[in-house]
């Protein structure tokens, strides 16, 4: 009877004993799901760590920006020089381009942005322009000298203005914010610019360039406009431009549109 017993215990333990290990089994598996979601939150949470991103706030302090394009030069003008400023880190992060730069803006009459663009261009980069159908077109804005220089330009030819303002350097870094590229908006207003590499922001404004220069017209208004002329870059700002508007001048400007 013993025997009996003691087989029938030895039997009901080994019953148990898979039991809980099935049951270890089971826990592990359940751990184990949730400790992979919880990693991918985690990842989707703060994994872009490693990512540039990078706040930069206007109006810009008054300084020299020569150093950001000749750095062993001794320029002898009176600002400050060596001044880390927003537009300086704005230059820089327009400067690094190595292969490409696509620039999407609403209003483009800022010399200094325009003279960064240029010095791509004399290296040989790939270089895009969107600007919207008006601004682009009036007195002071920098579109002309850049297709004269032959940078392609598409305006866009939809009826309402195209409102955006980002650029796109190498196709991995966005630079996007309420900044018009203008002197205004550079040394007078209260703006912002976020330069990100963050791929999931990144792709979006590739997608939508792409899908604008698509779809936009290269001749725009027909013609290049007039080279600027000195101290007047800022007629390329938003509200001078609307006060010109029914202007002759514009009027003579936007013939063959």
């Amino acid at each position: 009877m013993n025997a009996t017993f003691n087989g029938s215990f030895a039997a009901l333990s080994r019953q148990m004993s898979a039991v809980w290990t099935l049951k270890a089994l089971g826990l592990g598996a359940v751990g184990l799901t949730l400790s992979v979601e919880v990693l991918g939150w985690f990842f989707r949470r703060f994994g872009s760590k490693g990512f540039l991103k990078e706040v930069i706030f206007f109006p810009t302090e008054f300084a020299c920006v020569e150093h950001v394009f000749e750095p062993t030069l001794q320029c002898l003008c009176p600002l400050p020089h060596g001044l880390e400023t927003s537009l300086a880190r704005l230059l820089r992060h327009v400067l690094s381009a190595k292969s490409t730069l696509d620039i999407c803006v609403f209003a483009f009459s800022n010399m200094d942005l325009s003279r960064a663009v240029l010095a791509l261009h004399s290296r040989g980069l790939v270089i895009r322009i969107l600007i919207d159908k008006d601004y682009g077109c009036i007195t002071g804005s920098q579109i002309g000298p850049l297709r004269r220089a032959g940078i392609r330009v598409r305006y866009d030819s939809g009826a309402v203005h195209m409102h955006h303002k980002f650029a796109l350097v190498d196709g991995r870094r966005l630079v996007t914010g309420s900044l018009n590229w203008t002197l205004q908006a550079v040394q007078k207003n209260k703006e912002n610019v976020m330069v990100t590499e963050e791929p999931r922001l990144v792709t979006p404004f590739v997608q939508e360039f792409q899908r604008l220069w698509d779809a936009n017209d290269p001749e725009g208004c027909g013609r290049a406009a007039p080279p600027p002329q000195q101290g007047t870059e800022r007629q390329g700002t938003e509200r001078q431009g609307t006060e010109r508007q029914g202007t002759e001048r514009q009027g003579t400007e936007r013939q063959g549109t």
